[in-house]
């Protein structure tokens, strides 16, 4: 005998039905189908008696509704059995009788909504018996209940006697409907919604079924919501308890009783997917808990929590509170469904159904009300908006450290756990969080325990000038390297520029982020930007900065506060005031995220980085001399007797290695933002006026609008020349150097001979010297390309894999 169930997703159209039909065909032996309502009937049936209450006239509407459906159904299947037609019609006219009553009344009892409610299947095993030309057994005459209405209480002794004696001549198949029981007077009852399947299992277990298969709209137990994670999969097997555990903390796959029938019979439950019936799905039974498999089989989570928590210092050593909290929810016919108690016995933390909450409140009120009189209990909080999250797996008690990996990771997100409660028989955690955070804490934990094929970033960028497009078009040129070699995956969340933003938590295609931006962008705000990137709330968010914009430099604190690691081309921040710069960096310390600026200076050359590993390996620096400006060193070694001083400034520009004021690169002051960020990253506190620039044009060129400075360039073109013929007599070249030592720095035009390390520097190129307690006799040398978009980008994308640790 095999026990197969179909949900109302698997019936809710004439293909699927279809489809039901070829699943039940290819099933060779005994067979019980069980079948719930039709897709959506029982929500019309609730709507028509709640209408009946309220508005009378109205609940015709839904009942219309419902008649039509199945005699649809009927037509499209071809069933032209007038009986059958006859029979559906007058189930319509009883269920029309009593929501009449109800409406006479204008009270709808528990009693009576379960007399409405057994409609839905008593009408979809009729037509199903019809269409697969099956007998149909009578459900309600076998699974015999108490008369708690609503969600009986069912009685296994009687129900599996009764459902022996009448099976005991069959074979072939059948249909039953599901959800549908009785009390020993014969007055209908029902099992809960959801209660088809504890129907299928009830009749599994009294058959003694070799299995019990269930079809859903899952592909089986997830390994996380799948409606928040988009990287879950299906679990291919569990253990009884564990698929226990996930569907008691949310996991909506099956209702939960249905698995104590099947576990104490050791039938093994299949659950698989109606819309993807080659799926493997998900194998239920007893297991090889010895295997080599995770042990963290998977996450649920519960939203609409409310959680209470009892305070005071009398309540230390006091036997019986927690009796107590229990028998006053129960009396409001309210679960618990987490509890957390500290050790001290001062305070006791309590999760339940938020739609409970005033009732619950009220108990508990009145219970505890001699000791709050006393002062015995000082303190009864109730928090809403809050969700349950839970790991479960049977493996957890023999693997050490899952709790020390799971809040490791919690912190590492900025994620705050209200409460915690883990059993004895460590076979799973729970933990209560703020349900603005459910979304970032199931991201979390999937991606820390290896449940996520990849280790997934999320970026939001911001700029689209040239590094940004480069940025982003080498992100897309190497995306299936980085699956395939490393398992990471870089997705684009969110991009902006001056005009437009753009966010998809789901992805924005690298190769067509710009049309994105342009068709489906709302206009461009940074305090905008900022908050949509909070809201989202995705695990491993990365800010990248693009710009040169200190408007945007003033963002970062917020996002490190947020625990949004940033990246930035941008060196305003990291040159602005020390105090700024400093509590950036301990902002990022203390949040466990990142701020890195490599290519603030030398665009992509490893100097930043190689300086914080000498001194993380105990070394001092000393001493800086740089070549730092890609634009000046251009212009130095494009001068000559054939290109004057104001057309190297000019080529500069055109060849992209200048602002558009170029001003900017002439000034020094470019320069000596990054002697500063050099100095600070050494170790030094260092400020703007502990780094001198001498100019090397004259000061009014500075002075006025861009053109009247282009117009006024040339005529230091003499000057320049004449000193330039001086250096070439001499072997000399100019170079702009920045300078650090013993506290203050200097950046300043030199000339340097051919001895020099800085004299064969080549094009837009950067060289720096380090002298260092290790390297004091030989200065480490570290030289390359210092400047363009390219580059610059390639730098911002290394910073970006070293966030992800690969």
């Amino acid at each position: 005998m095999k026990v197969i169930k179909f949900g109302g997703v698997a019936l809710k159209s004439i293909e699927q039905i279809k489809k039901v039909k070829r699943i039940i065909e290819s099933n060779h032996g005994d067979t019980l189908i069980v079948v719930s309502a039709f897709d959506t009937i029982t929500d019309l049936i609730i709507e028509a008696g709640q209408s009946a209450v309220t508005t009378p006239r109205t609940f015709s509407e839904p009942l219309n509704t419902i008649t039509t459906i199945h005699l649809n159904f009927l037509k499209e299947l071809e069933i032209k059995d007038a009986e059958i037609e006859t029979e559906i019609l007058h189930k319509m006219e009883e269920l029309k009788s009593i929501l009449q009553g109800v409406s006479l009344i204008g009270e709808l009892t528990q009693k009576t909504l379960d007399r409405l409610m057994v409609f839905g299947e008593q009408l979809s095993s009729l037509i199903l018996s019809s269409y697969l030309d099956v007998p149909r057994i009578f459900s309600e005459k076998l699974i015999k209940t108490d008369n708690n209405y609503g969600k009986a209480n069912v009685d296994f002794e009687s129900s599996y006697r009764h459902i022996r004696e009448a099976f005991v001549h069959f074979s072939g198949k059948a249909v039953a409907p599901g959800y549908i029981a009785s009390t020993r007077k014969e007055t209908l009852t029902t099992l809960g919604r959801g209660g088809a399947d504890f129907s299928a299992a009830i009749f599994a277990a009294a058959l003694g079924a070799r299995e019990l298969e269930i079809w859903t709209n899952q592909d089986g137990f997830m390994s996380a919501d799948p409606t928040i994670i988009n990287k879950a999969y299906a679990i291919p097997a569990m253990t009884y308890t564990e698929a226990m555990e996930l569907s008691h903390f949310g996991a909506k796959v099956v209702y939960p009783p249905t698995l104590l029938p099947v576990y104490q019979m050791g039938i093994p439950l299949q659950i698989k997917n109606i819309c993807n019936t080659e799926g493997c799905g998900t194998i239920v039974d007893r297991g090889d808990t010895s295997s080599n498999t995770r042990p963290v089989k998977g996450i649920s989570s519960i939203s609409d929590i409310t959680l209470g928590t009892i305070r005071g210092l009398g309540m230390v050593g006091v036997s019986g509170v927690s009796m107590r909290l229990f028998s006053a929810m129960a009396k409001v016919n309210t679960s618990v469904i987490m509890i957390s108690q500290a050790s001290s016995e001062n305070s006791i933390s309590f999760a339940f159904d938020c739609h409970r909450k005033e009732e619950v409140k009220e108990a508990i009120h009145h219970e505890f009300r001699p000791e709050i009189a006393s002062g015995s209990i000082h303190k009864i909080l109730f928090e809403d908006n809050m969700s349950i999250v839970a790991i479960v797996g049977e493996q957890m008690k023999q693997s050490t450290g899952i709790a020390g990996k799971l809040f490791e990771a919690l912190g590492r997100g900025g994620i705050n756990t209200v409460a915690i409660a883990q059993g004895a028989g460590e076979q799973n955690i729970s933990w209560v969080v703020r349900t603005p955070q459910l979304r970032k804490t199931l991201n979390v934990v999937h991606e820390a325990f290896f449940l996520s094929e990849y280790k997934q970033l999320n970026l939001f960028v911001i700029g689209m000038g040239t590094v940004g497009r480069d940025l982003l078009n080498q992100l897309n040129q190497q995306q299936e390297k980085l699956k395939k070699e490393h398992r990471l995956k870089i997705r684009l969340a969110g991009i902006a520029n001056s005009r437009k933003m753009y966010f998809n938590a789901n992805g924005i295609p690298f190769d067509g982020y710009m049309e994105a931006l342009e068709d489906n962008g709302e206009k461009s705000s940074l305090d905008a930007f900022t908050d949509r990137v909070a809201d989202l709330n995705l695990y491993n968010s990365i800010f990248v900065d693009c710009t040169a914009n200190e408007s945007v430099a003033t963002l970062y604190q917020r996002f490190l506060e947020n625990h949004v690691s940033v990246v930035a081309a941008n060196k305003i921040a990291a040159s602005s005031s020390y105090e700024n710069y400093k509590m950036l960096k301990n902002i990022a310390l203390r949040n466990g995220v990142k701020l890195l600026f490599e290519t603030n200076v030398g665009a992509g050359l490893p100097l930043i980085s190689t300086i914080n590993d000498l001194r993380k390996s105990g070394d001092k620096i000393l001493k800086v001399q740089a070549v730092l400006s890609g634009t000046l060193n251009y212009i130095f070694n494009t001068i000559s007797k054939d290109i004057p001083f104001s057309e190297t400034v000019r080529l500069a520009k055109e060849e992209g290695f200048a602002e558009p004021d170029p001003r900017i690169d002439l000034s020094g002051k470019d320069v000596q933002r990054k002697v500063i960020i050099l100095a600070r990253e050494s170790g030094y506190l260092c400020e703007d006026e502990d780094v001198s620039i001498e100019p090397f044009i004259p000061t009014e060129l500075f002075d006025g609008e861009v053109d009247a400075f282009w117009k006024a360039l040339p005529k230091v073109d003499a000057d320049f020349e004449k000193r330039r013929l001086r250096l070439e007599s001499e072997e000399k070249k100019w170079r702009f150097v920045g300078t650090f030592e013993d506290g203050k720095g200097s950046c300043s035009l030199v000339e340097v001979d051919k001895s020099h390390p800085f004299y064969d520097l080549e094009g837009s190129n950067n060289i720096v010297l380090l002298t260092t307690e290790r390297y004091k006799e030989y200065p480490m040398l570290i030289k390359g390309y210092g400047a363009g978009a390219a580059v610059t980008a390639a730098g911002v994308f290394a910073d970006i894999i070293k966030i992800a640790n690969i």
